[in-house]
């Protein structure tokens, strides 16, 4: 007997591979084929478009609802989405100020939308926040195509591969850390979309033998490099190895067209790299991030091989201060309420799908979509896992797609062929796993809806002997003509299923669309014993915070051992925004057409807040932590011997051990040749006027 996923799959000359005995009772009912005498009836037609309709509004109901509430969530972006706003040069470089001062310390792609957005609808929380939201959404559009694709010639039921479409988009929709970061405004959420959309073309590409769609998944990859940069190349092993194994064309074709798609990745990246590195420095801002205003330098280094050895010039929380990498990191309190839930259960049901199907043809679409999925899993994951450098939560979004995807296509195709052995045994052992999962995450909250892990604990084992007792010798569902048992025990145990599975995620999610979150680093779900402030490392605060609001609680909590130093009220620091008061916002707003900047402050969060709330440029001194050369000393000697630059405001920041000490000489120099002045319980240096 021949196992395989894919009858439908084998070439047309050839008769299809025999399929696994499954009782007649058993069988799924095959849709009618295309031309014959049994009419559809068109509520069947309408019925998986109105699912999948329900599906993506209630997804924008939990991305949208209540969104303002986080008002400009992560300022730091907020205020460069404001600056390209008025500014194009700032909007194509992606400068924290609208007069070029510094740009923030990731490639602008994710600020080219929202800039837009800023710039047609005004700015507010909801300009800022809404694209975001809009693009989980389309993740979890495209997730469901994929996946719904996959499966359609293995299931040979357009219904099941409607449902294993309608669980992989469900599971993306309600994993908590991509509520989180579909309601926030860092890169990550443009990152996951591209990186879903470019998956989506690579199968395209294999299903239709189409080079365009391998081409457009290129051009998707480097967009996402321009995105968050290096991150996105985790993906492209798997997508590479899934073409070559299993795309139409001959072996020479397939790596030539995989090298077309490299070189389309390459040229949509490159083209931004290239222009800022041939532009003069003189005639563009700062590279921040960098210590020598090298795009490359950021791309290699602080965003790049820095991120995995904490080799990182000029970050605050190197030597390891971000955790202790492993096998098991994704697990931790730190990380596991974000992701973690059913991180085992996929893998199970990856490698039961790859045994299931290891005598199909070689261009099975199943196989390439476990390939795809399942590496994105796995090569992610063990990064995520090992990486010495900076990590926070709510990087694991990135993983979220990869776990939907096998959730979806595993799920639904190893529950279509329960009765076999091997498929019920992954299957009840995966769902057991999911529940056990959740029953260990829920018992980390002390007091977050206690009755909630038994649910999905006692539930899961419940589906998994339910799967199991089907799939047992011996054992009858049916009791006589006509009973309707067997659809009705089905029914239960795949739901039943579903719910252990899903419960805990969603009690996550809710409490996370419920709660306003904001600074640089924020986590998903509910405090949790054990974890720290939302990734920050012990020596920036790490053991005080929550998972709720995440940096919220370290705003302004610096030591003032760093440069600017001192100052009182309504000041932020390196993870969280300044707040001005009135009277402070209406000074620097008084003549500031005078001059370019309206004020400097060392840090790109304590800038972002009186920029946002003045819309006018005011200078990161140092970038995102104090440590940029940018300005120099000099530079900004000569800035206030021009006149530039209205006030200088005191603030407190850290101080890295590596980096420039540019922003701490600026701070001491303004210290001693101005006098301080207090404006609305603010220390501030008048330079000019």
């Amino acid at each position: 007997m021949t196992d395989t996923l894919s009858p439908t799959s084998a070439p047309a000359s050839t008769p299809c591979p025999p399929q696994p005995h499954v009782p007649e009772r058993r069988r799924p009912r095959e849709s009618p084929a295309a031309g014959g005498t049994r009419a559809v009836p068109a509520a069947r037609l309408l019925r998986p478009k109105l699912e999948l309709a329900a599906l993506l509004l209630a997804t924008a109901v939990l991305y949208l609802w209540n969104l303002g509430a986080s008002g400009w969530a992560n300022a730091f972006y907020s205020a460069a989405a404001q600056a390209g706003s008025q500014d194009w040069a700032a909007w194509f470089f992606g400068s924290s100020d609208a007069a070029n001062a510094i740009t923030v310390d990731k490639p602008p792609a994710s600020l080219w939308v929202m800039g837009l957005s800023v710039r047609i609808f005004g700015l507010s929380s909801w300009s800022v926040l809404v694209p975001q939201a809009l693009m989980g959404v389309g993740t979890v559009w495209l997730l469901y195509f994929a996946v719904r694709r996959a499966a359609a010639p293995a299931t040979a039921d357009a219904r099941l591969a409607h449902r294993a479409g309608l669980l992989a988009g469900a599971v993306m929709a309600l994993t908590p850390v991509a509520v989180l970061m579909f309601r926030f405004n860092n890169p990550d959420a443009l990152l996951v979309l591209l990186m879903t959309a470019a998956a989506y073309a690579v199968l395209r590409s294999i299903e239709d033998a189409r080079l365009r769609w391998l081409l457009f998944a290129g051009v998707l990859l480097g967009f996402g490099f321009l995105t968050k940069q290096l991150q996105v190349l985790l993906v492209v092993p798997g997508f590479a190895v899934a073409y070559l194994l299993a795309a139409p064309p001959t072996a020479g074709r397939r790596i030539l067209h995989l090298l077309g798609a490299g070189a389309a990745m390459a040229v949509a990246a490159g083209w931004w790299l290239a222009a800022v590195e041939l532009i003069p420095a003189a005639n563009r801002p700062y590279i921040g991030g960098s210590q020598n205003n090298s795009i490359l330098e950021l791309t290699l280094g602080y965003n790049g091989l820095g991120r995995l050895n904490g080799d990182e010039t000029g970050s605050v929380g190197g030597s390891n201060g971000w955790g202790t990498p492993g096998l098991f990191r994704l697990f931790n309190s730190e990380f596991g309420g974000q992701i973690a839930w059913l991180l085992p259960s996929v893998l199970l049901l990856g490698a039961g799908l790859l045994w299931l199907g290891r005598r199909a043809p070689r261009t099975d679409a199943v196989r390439a979509s476990v390939v795809i999925w399942g590496s994105w899993v796995a090569v992610t994951g063990l990064t995520f896992s090992f990486m010495a450098g900076i990590i926070h939560p709510y990087y694991m979004v990135a993983l979220a797609p990869g776990i939907a995807g096998l959730a979806g296509l595993g799920g639904v195709l190893l529950w279509q062929r329960r009765y076999q052995p091997v498929a019920a045994a992954v299957l009840a052992v995966a769902i057991v796993a999911a529940g056990a999962m959740a029953a260990v995450l829920l018992g980390r909250t002390a007091g977050y809806l206690p009755w909630l892990r038994w649910v999905a604990l006692l539930g899961s084992l419940a589906a998994a002997a339910l799967v199991l007792a089907a799939a047992a010798p011996g054992i009858k569902w049916v009791k006589g003509p006509g009973t309707k048992v067997p659809g009705i025990m089905a029914r239960t145990t795949a739901t039943l299923a579903v719910v252990a599975a899903l419960a805990g995620p969603l009690a996550y999610s809710l409490s996370t669309a419920s709660t306003a979150h904001s600074g640089s680093i924020v986590s998903a779900g509910p405090a949790v014993s054990g974890r720290g402030g939302a990734g920050l490392p012990p020596s920036l605060g790490g053991a005080t915070g929550g998972g709720l609001g995440g940096a919220t609680a370290v705003n302004g909590t610096g030591t003032g051992r760093g440069p600017g130093a001192g100052g009182a009220g309504g000041m932020g620091g390196l993870l969280g925004a300044s707040t001005p008061s009135a009277a402070l916002v209406t000074a620097l707003r008084t003549d500031a057409g005078a001059y370019t900047w309206a004020a400097a402050v060392v840090g790109s969060n304590n800038a972002a807040g009186y920029q946002l709330a003045t819309q006018l440029p005011v200078m990161a001194v140092g970038g995102f932590n104090g440590t940029d050369p940018a300005p120099t000393l000099a530079q900004f000697q000569q800035y206030v011997a021009d006149g530039k630059i209205h006030y200088f405001i005191a603030g407190r920041m850290m101080q890295g051990e590596s980096g420039s000490d540019d922003a701490a000489q600026i701070a001491a120099w303004v210290q001693g040749h101005f006098t301080a002045q207090t404006v609305g319980g603010t220390s501030v240096y008048l330079l000019a006027g």
